[in-house]
This record gives C-alpha cells, sequence and structure tokens, in this order.
C-alpha cells in the first residue's frame, strides 16, 4: 500500500500485522528512519534474581526522513524529537517478533504527552517497523558484568500518525 507521507512524499509502507494496525481514524503525518542503539544493562533477572540478563535500559538513535536528511533524536521514554522542537513520549501497547528473529520485534504505542507545534505534537500512535538489529546477546549475562552497559546497533522504521 502507498501512503502520504511528509512533504508529500509517497512511501511504501510495510505489510502491517493486523495487532498493530493503527486506528482507522488516524493517518501518516511522518516516517522517520533510526539509525542508532539499543542500550542494555546486566540486571538480575526479574524471574530469578540468582540469574542475570541484559534489560533494556532505552535506545539513543538519530532520526532521518527518506532522503537522509536528519530530523531528529530518539532516546530514553521512550521519547522521539524533532529539530522543530516536537516532542512525542510513547507507551507500548502491542508487539509483534517481526519477520526477523534476530532483529528487536515491531511495536505499536500511543502516546503518553505530546509537546511542542510541529508533527510530533499531533502523534496519537506510534509504529516500530523494519527493524534490524537491536537484540541483546541471547545468552544474558552474569553476576560479574552485573551494572555493566551493553549497546547494541539497529535500524527501524518509526511510522508516526495523528488523527485523520
Amino acid at each position: 500500500a502507498l501512503v502520504l507521507g511528509c512533504g508529500g512524499a509517497r512511501v511504501a509502507m510495510p505489510p502491517i500485522p493486523d495487532a498493530l494496525k493503527p486506528p482507522a481514524d488516524q493517518a501518516l503525518i511522518l516516517e522517520a528512519h533510526a539509525t542508532g542503539v539499543q542500550i542494555y544493562e546486566c540486571k538480575p533477572s526479574k524471574d530469578d534474581p540468582a540469574k542475570f540478563e541484559w534489560a533494556l535500559t532505552g535506545p539513543e538513535a538519530d532520526l532521518s526522513d527518506a532522503g537522509g536528511k536528519a530530523i531528529g533524536k530518539h532516546y530514553a521514554g521512550p521519547t522521539w524529537e524533532t529539530a522543530d522542537g516536537s516532542k512525542v513520549v510513547g507507551e507500548v501497547k502491542a508487539r509483534d517478533p517481526g519477520p526477523d528473529p534476530t532483529s528487536i520485534p515491531w511495536l505499536m504505542l500511543t502516546a503518553k504527552s505530546t509537546s511542542g507545534t510541529g508533527p510530533l505534537a499531533k502523534t496519537a500512535t506510534i509504529l516500530r517497523l523494519k527493524t534490524q538489529g537491536g537484540k541483546a546477546a541471547p545468552e544474558g549475562c552474569s553476576q560479574t558484568q552485573a551494572g555493566s552497559e551493553t549497546r547494541v546497533p539497529y535500524r527501524a522504521t518509526y511510522y508516526f500518525y495523528g488523527l485523520k
């Protein structure tokens, strides 16, 4: 399916799993390509405190438009902020493993808060699709690594939707 993106450019959407489809009363307002890292800290497992695992502390990524022009950043919260100062903080509502088992899952998030006057200020739903990388080592970590951090490179495309 083709949809109208920011600046009138037409963008090809990947097939969206049913659980991640945005509400019918929303339209795409911005597409942003993220390149950065997913940051994990070695912590005791919630299920078994004697075991340790990599726990996500947040992303750190640069956002660009389809042409590669820098438009903002993505960081813990999770928060997306564009150069115009508009900002959205999201909350995960649904996830799908996506087509690549070695990459972080695809997500649907809803806006917990927004600010500014740019496109992100109008965001109601955010989709994270087309993920590459970003997963922590599946074997986890050990007690001797407790408190240490690992930064795993990732790429993703974020689609921001607002009311029609």
